[in-house]
């Protein structure tokens, strides 16, 4: 019986390291989104809305809706070049070890 405890002990550690690993990847990928959308916010909301009032004219909501877009077309833009790039990089990193 203690043989079995010891043999699968490693791997219960293993599996909570990874849930770990998974739920900080989660909390930073979470926090990266909110940076994202508070600074698009931002941005267009300064561009966009000139007469801050009670509500939004439909110009304003124009503006912003096409803001938004095109915020995260280029967001997609930059992170699949990135992407790209990272796996361009580590094909590179495992060619030259072998």
């Amino acid at each position: 019986m203690t043989d079995f405890l010891k043999s699968s002990a490693p791997t219960d550690m293993n599996a909570k390291k990874e849930a770990v690993m998974n739920a900080v990847r989660n909390e930073i990928a979470l926090t990266n989104a909110q940076q994202l959308m508070n600074s698009a916010n931002e941005r267009c909301y300064k561009a966009c809305v000139t007469k801050p009032g009670t509500s939004l004219s439909s110009g304003e909501q124009t503006c912003l809706s096409r803001c938004l877009d095109r915020y995260m077309e280029a967001f997609n833009i930059v992170r699949r070049t990135y992407m790209t790039r990272l796996s361009k990089e580590r094909m590179e990193d495992q060619a030259n070890m072998i």
